[in-house]
């Protein structure tokens, strides 16, 4: 179950699960770190084990820390991508595919727009012009430099 939540956390986080579940598990990620890698890779599928399972909603803020050590975008373009796939509702699954490819993303040059859409292919449904526009164009960028801002004051 994919629930984009614009409401949740001022608009700065993409909630998955339950609306009503109980219980809040609250993520901050940047989606080129090596630590959110293992993470994910561990602790983080119990977690959205129980997300499925109505049992907790995980809420996910976005950081883009990365980019600005290194002097790049790929976070930046990541976490734009990130909140044009709820519009499909297929956040949960394109967040997978993300963390699951920043290895071999980060040794080719990072997470372009062709990546990103390349990438968006081994989710069903969630290619399309609207997901296609907001990728290429930046669509989100108020809520990437938003929700960084967040992640920084948390």
């Amino acid at each position: 179950m994919n629930v984009w939540s614009p409401g949740t956390v001022r608009r700065l986080a993409a909630a998955v699960g339950d609306p009503l579940a109980k219980t809040v598990v609250r993520l901050y990620e940047d989606p080129r770190c090596p630590v959110v890698l293992d993470f994910e890779s561990t602790g983080a599928k119990a977690i959205l084990a129980q997300t499925f399972r109505r049992q907790v909603r995980t809420e996910y803020t976005f950081a883009s820390f990365k980019d600005d050590r290194l002097g790049v975008d790929g976070s930046k373009r990541a976490v734009n991508a990130l909140r044009a796939a709820p519009d499909g509702q297929r956040f949960a699954e394109y967040h997978t595919v993300l963390i699951g490819n920043q290895t071999s993303v980060e040794e080719s040059g990072g997470f372009t727009t062709e990546r990103l859409l390349a990438l968006a292919e081994q989710v069903p449904g969630l290619r399309g012009e609207a997901f296609d526009t907001a990728v290429s164009t930046m669509k989100y960028q108020d809520f990437v430099t938003a929700s960084q801002a967040a992640y920084r004051r948390t």
